[in-house]
């Protein structure tokens, strides 16, 4: 993160960067942005999201066992799903499958 930069704005700047059919997690997310123990941080984050401009990816955004938590933040819940298998990403009982080969760590990825 740069000097002076709002965390929030490098949470996003980062998640813009996750491509279509991968997933990251929130720790990865923090861990990048600098903030090791800032899972939670980035989640309120991707709470945020959804009418910024350009648009954040905050449906490629998962716990670190693949679920989809943050589903209840979408309007209807079922959207986060619905974006991810249409870029892909195959989802069973709200998790994604295959977890490990989707998953997009920023540390290896940037």
């Amino acid at each position: 993160m740069r000097d002076g930069e709002n965390i929030y704005d490098a949470i996003y700047q980062l998640v813009r960067c996750i491509p279509p059919g991968r997933v990251s997690n929130y720790g990865a997310i923090a861990k990048a942005v600098g903030m090791a123990s800032g899972a939670r941080v980035v989640g309120y984050a991707m709470n945020g999201c959804h009418n910024i401009n350009p648009p954040v990816p905050a449906h490629r955004v998962v716990t670190r066992n693949g679920l989809l938590t943050g589903r209840h933040h979408f309007s209807p819940p079922e959207l986060m799903q619905q974006l991810l298998e249409q870029e892909g990403v195959r989802v069973e009982d709200f998790k994604v499958v295959d977890f490990d080969k989707v998953f997009w760590d920023p540390m290896k990825e940037l």
